[in-house]
């Protein structure tokens, strides 16, 4: 009897929230005793920004910013900027998030001009502004891009004629530093002329940008083709197309090149936007790109030269990609240190195999180069 009345009272619930209950439904007293807390909208006064906000069960909504947002009441408690909650000053939370109740809901909510005010059952009162919830809310961090690029081939970057910087302007002046870092960010490289041709000016280069990381070759590093390191950076073959540091867990977010010294013929620079080629893929083929996104893929470092040994692996998909809004933050891409991709994935995904994705993605990286300098790094 209870098990059924309980069932149907669930169902009338489920068709309230998809606004199919009729209004004599919500006259009914069984429903009203078993569920205090009805569920409607709030709207704001004309005066103030345009929001409107409703109570679930186990989710706050909020409407605003042409944006409907659902935060679970553990995270809006959790997630208190109060004195007591978190600390200003180290920008960490104080509050010990085991301590929660993970039943919790407010007594209360109400808006103060574009504050939301949440009182809680111990009486506690946390308080956010709308447009810090749409700037941290899952819905709105699907709309926002982290990092805006402008991506290139050839044509586009030789049209764009993106200024170098002067080597004293950057060392010197925060505008110079300033036009270094738009240009690197948004069309990820970035030319500094006129260094002198020594490690110690290409230290305070480095070091001008950020910290310096240590690595099995050190802080830093020249190398020549003398096969002094297993790598085939230190031979005089030719490099393709590739990432550096693939065989890490963590590969390198930037790198500083420079040419201390130049003999004789060969040597040139080549350079491609991978985020470009990851865009074509996404366009022309976007089941291609889930799997470049989705395969982890090991790389393999293995080097016993003279004292020299190290064996590095690092695993992950050629493609990194936030999982909230899809954007590509990171290409991990070397053939050279590429091991052999696993026979499982192509059963375990509907889609073509690793190995022929990876080609198609080499075929455009290729399509993509840029060989528009010919001067030596």
């Amino acid at each position: 009897m209870w098990c059924h009345r309980l069932s149907h009272l669930q169902s009338s619930l489920q068709d309230l929230l998809r606004g199919r209950v009729i209004c004599s439904a919500l006259q009914q007293p069984s429903f009203n005793s078993l569920f205090p807390l009805a569920v409607h909208w709030h709207h704001t006064a004309s005066k103030y920004p345009n929001c409107a906000w409703q109570q679930h069960e186990d989710h706050f909504e909020l409407q605003y910013a042409n944006t409907v947002m659902r935060f679970d009441y553990v995270w809006l408690r959790d997630h208190c900027r109060s004195a007591s909650c978190y600390n200003s000053k180290t920008h960490q939370r104080s509050l010990d998030t085991a301590s929660v109740d993970l039943c919790i809901k407010p007594k209360t909510v109400r808006l103060d001009e574009t504050t939301l005010f949440f009182t809680w059952p111990d009486g506690h009162v946390t308080r956010y502004d709308l447009d810090w919830l749409v700037q941290n809310s899952y819905e709105g961090q699907k709309q926002k891009v982290v990092q805006p690029r402008i991506l290139w081939n050839a044509e586009i970057y030789q049209q764009a004629q993106v200024p170098s910087v002067d080597f004293q302007s950057f060392l010197e002046t925060n505008e110079g530093l300033k036009n270094f870092l738009e240009n690197f960010l948004l069309y990820g490289i970035a030319f500094v002329e006129n260094v002198p041709p020594t490690q110690e000016h290409t230290e305070k280069l480095a070091e001008r940008i950020s910290l310096i990381r240590e690595t099995i070759y050190g802080r830093m590093w020249y190398f020549t083709s003398d096969f002094s390191r297993g790598d085939t950076a230190y031979t005089k073959l030719a490099l393709d197309r590739h990432t550096d540091t693939t065989y890490f867990q963590e590969p390198c977010g930037i790198q500083v090149f420079h040419c201390l010294k130049h003999e004789g013929t060969g040597g040139r620079t080549l350079l491609v936007d991978g985020f470009y080629a990851a865009e074509q893929v996404l366009q022309k083929a976007p089941e291609e790109f889930d799997l470049l996104s989705k395969v982890p893929l090991k790389h393999e470092y293995i080097e016993n030269v003279g004292e020299c040994h190290n064996h590095m692996i690092g695993v992950g998909p050629v493609l990194n990609v936030y999982p909230w809004n899809k954007e590509l933050y990171l290409i991990r891409f070397s053939k050279e240190k590429q091991n052999m991709v696993s026979r499982q994935w192509s059963s375990s995904l509907q889609s073509s195999s690793p190995e022929s994705t990876l080609i198609y993605y080499c075929y455009l990286i290729s399509e993509t180069s840029n060989e528009y300098r010919e001067s030596h790094l």
